[in-house]
């Protein structure tokens, strides 16, 4: 989902990275077939190794993708790239749906985790897209692999009435990443305070319970504990490991990470609120003209380019903002970038997206970073 090869903690205000070794990433691993029920947010790790969040089961299955080989990334364009999956899969495009992507940093090659089917019947698949645009299904059936399921998902199931009614289990992982030695892990719980975060330890060993996160919601005027983290990066804010985080209808939250223990109960600092009526799609940081920048897609406030220079000094919210309003660092709107549903961080200097057409079409394509 973000870039996820992270650069250097040593910079005074810019993406963390993975700078930890380790004797043997895929220490633990068994070679086997990877059974997933479902594959939600994607995001790699070192050596090529992909983390797929399948939240059906609650759990983050890494897998030794083997692709490993660097190289300069290429300019991608494949237009219509829902159907030229649901080809590749024997279906129709009504039936395939791209649930996320991530490049994998040693490659800058693009992986689609994509489901196929609907209902009862409806199976995970992980799309490799070559350089050239080809299409391949990534083989589960013969990989190094590691598993972990998380011990306090809430329940499978239907809940609520009417239009509210959802499936907190498909909520457990909303996003992950990877940083230096840990899978950092956005989603729900069966806590009180259901919203959480967690920072399990790679190689797999044992998972602990989540950290139960608390914000202050400007839009809604209150404080909150059972809505979803919907995106987030890794970032350096001073000279402390943050993680920001955008939930609905948008505040941006940050979190020390070091606060990220088993079974605590924290309490966010909402640096800005970006506007109802609006869901956070996906979010990177990268750097241009010697400033770090967010960028945050958005399914009805467009794509966000959002300072990071008063990040470090920005007052925490805890008063209502109302009327739509919005508060806090910065941002302008990037009117050419319309459509993006997904996107992750090619190279030094351009984004791969994925982006609906006005005709209803998905294409996949980098941009040079605005």
């Amino acid at each position: 989902m973000k870039l996820t090869t992270l650069l250097s903690l040593s910079l005074s205000l810019g993406l963390l990275t993975g700078t930890a070794t380790a004797a043997n990433w895929t220490s633990g691993m068994a070679e086997g077939k990877v059974a997933l029920k479902s594959a939600g947010p994607i995001t790699f790790g070192p050596e090529g190794i992909l983390f797929i969040a399948d939240t059906k089961s609650a759990a983050v299955v890494a897998v030794a993708t083997g692709d490993t080989k660097g190289g300069v990334a290429k300019p991608v364009k494949v237009d219509s790239i829902n159907q030229k999956v649901a080809a590749l899969l024997g279906t129709a495009a009504d039936q395939v749906l791209i649930d996320d992507l991530a490049v994998n940093p040693a490659s800058h090659t693009a992986y689609l985790a994509v489901t196929r089917g609907r209902g009862a019947g409806a199976a995970s698949v992980i799309v490799r897209v070559k350089g050239d645009g080809h299409l391949e299904v990534v083989s589960l059936d013969k990989v190094k692999h590691s598993r972990i399921e998380l011990p306090d998902a809430p329940v499978d199931g239907v809940q609520g009435e009417g239009k509210r009614q959802s499936n907190p289990r498909l909520e457990s992982i909303t996003d992950l990443a990877f940083l230096e030695d840990r899978v950092l892990i956005a989603g729900l719980s069966n806590e009180e305070f259901s919203s959480t975060l967690r920072a399990i330890p790679f190689p797999f060993q044992k998972v602990a319970n989540g950290t139960s996160v608390e914000i202050y919601h400007g839009a809604h005027g209150k404080f909150e504990t059972r809505s979803p983290i919907r995106t987030f990066v890794p970032f350096k804010v001073g000279k402390e490991a943050q993680l920001l985080a955008a939930y609905t209808c948008t505040p941006l939250v940050q979190f020390p990470i070091s606060e990220l223990k088993p079974g605590a109960k924290i309490k966010g600092k909402t640096i800005a609120e970006l506007g109802n009526r609006n869901r956070p799609l996906d979010m990177i940081v990268y750097q241009k003209g010697g400033k770090d920048w967010l960028l945050l897609a958005n399914n009805s406030r467009g794509v966000m380019k959002i300072t990071t220079d008063s990040i470090e000094s920005a007052e925490s919210i805890i008063t209502p903002v109302g009327g739509g309003g919005t508060k806090g660092p910065k941002y302008e709107t990037i009117d050419t970038w319309k459509g993006v549903e997904q996107l992750d961080k090619l190279d030094a200097a351009h984004a791969l997206v994925i982006r609906k057409t006005e005709a209803g079409a998905l294409n996949l394509e980098s941009l040079p970073l605005p």
